[in-house]
């Protein structure tokens, strides 16, 4: 069985061969320095070899594929080449870099930033330096915060198209590259294609600064963006609805272009949870966002043979309900970690209706600080839990940290390869 099988029959719930394995997609890669670690472990390179930084918002490392012929598996999902990034600056003209402890780095031409007094560094939009600073990596740190840029609010002045700039509908001139893409990763490999091209994200945290904006207008402040759900959620309103009207026409054209050469789609990557529960309550999901959801996703099943993919962390298990009501196929990461994520809870109460890409092993506790023999029980429970019946793809809970142990990422490979074939053990 191929990867493309494989996850096809996953994700409509029955048992292939053995459980996909998402590695490097863009929820689930590796921190830069640790891809660096685990490639000198196994002597894949030579010392002083820099890793390519191929996300530098959350700095992480390309994991190739001589790197996972080493550990003895394969990724079953590959995404097309993201050209840019979100700073606005596109993922190109490679250049040395040193992160902070060390180790070497190849980023993009423009990633340029500056020393502040305090240890920190800065990013800019565009790698325009002329501008404001858009993020910030805190000294000795792993990945950029965005810097919130918020301007005076005038109530009477509000314009909702301010919160759309970053929003445009797909350019013509990416639908040829986009096409290309698509057409070269079906035609030359047989993973299962993860398709992100359309910016979906409604009150995506990470987009609400604007970090790839010179001059972000509009409410670009978190608490008040937050705030502005219950105070103003008619402007919310109308911004999400402007946003569902470009994107549904991106879709348009990107099918138009791909066709079913794409299997998943990545259509929306905002957090609705935290540690302890929701960010927001049902209701106010249900009213503000819900209805967004439901026409995208419902035009993506109407349309094409897409799955539609979710990234969503924390405790969720309260909106569970509407995620799958709003025609969600797939949920990511399963932060297991956060209140009434409970594995087998997740898998009983909503296993048929909605797979589970994610869930393999908690890369906030154990990953980074158990035993390797912690690790490879962990896996091991969590493929017995949400492999059964199908509807599982086996990825991290988000990304693998920064000073992650070596010896652990290895006994997380060696249980996968061991334990992930059907029928399960």
């Amino acid at each position: 069985m191929n990867s493309r099988e494989r996850v096809t029959l996953a994700l409509n719930h029955k048992e292939p061969d053995r459980v996909p394995f998402d590695l490097g997609t863009a929820l689930s890669g590796i921190a830069a320095s640790t891809v660096y670690k685990l490639r000198q472990a196994l002597e894949l390179d030579s010392p002083g070899t820099p890793v390519k930084v191929v996300e530098p918002f959350q700095m992480l490392g390309e994991i190739k594929p001589d790197l996972l012929e080493a550990v003895g598996l394969e990724s079953d999902i590959v995404m097309p080449p993201m050209g840019g990034t979100m700073f606005g600056f596109p993922n190109s003209d490679w250049k040395p870099w040193t992160l902070f402890d060390g180790t070497p780095v190849l980023v993009p031409g423009l990633f340029n930033t500056d020393p502040e007094p305090d240890g920190s560094i800065v990013q800019y939009p565009g790698g325009n330096r002329s501008a404001t600073p858009s993020a910030r990596m805190p000294k000795d740190g792993f990945y950029f915060d965005p810097i919130v840029r918020q301007g005076p609010i005038d109530e009477a002045r509000l314009n909702p198209e301010d919160n759309m700039e970053e929003f445009a509908e797909l350019p013509d001139a990416v639908v040829p590259m986009l096409k290309q893409a698509s057409d070269s990763l079906w035609d030359t490999s047989d993973k299962a294609i993860l398709g992100a091209f359309a910016n979906l994200s409604f009150g995506d945290a990470a987009l609400i600064p604007g970090p790839a904006l010179k001059h972000p207008k509009g409410i670009r402040d978190w608490t008040e963006w937050y705030v502005s759900i219950v105070s103003r959620p008619d402007y919310i309103w109308k911004v999400f609805e402007r946003q569902c009207e470009v994107g549904l026409a991106s879709l348009a054209k990107a099918h138009a272009a791909v066709g079913e050469k794409i299997d998943v789609l990545l259509t929306t990557a905002t957090d609705f949870g935290m540690q302890t529960g929701p960010l927001i309550s049902p209701k106010s999901y249900r009213q503000l966002f819900k209805p967004f959801h439901k026409a995208i996703n419902d035009w993506v099943h109407e349309n094409t043979t897409w799955k539609t993919y979710m990234h969503c962390c924390g405790s969720v298990v309260a909106l569970l309900p509407d995620f799958i009501e709003a025609g969600f196929d797939i949920l990511n990461p399963v932060q297991t970690s956060a209140a009434g994520m409970d594995p087998q809870f997740l898998k009983d109460r909503f296993g048929d209706q909605i797979v589970f890409w994610g869930g393999g092993v908690d890369t906030q506790h154990t990953l980074p600080f158990g035993t390797p023999e912690e690790v490879r029980t962990e896996v091991r429970e969590r493929i017995r839990i949400f492999g059964p019946g199908g509807g599982f793809v086996f990825a991290t809970i988000h990304n693998i940290q920064a000073r992650t142990p070596v010896e652990n990422l290895l006994a997380m490979f060696e249980t996968v390869r061991e334990y992930s074939a059907y029928p399960l053990r």
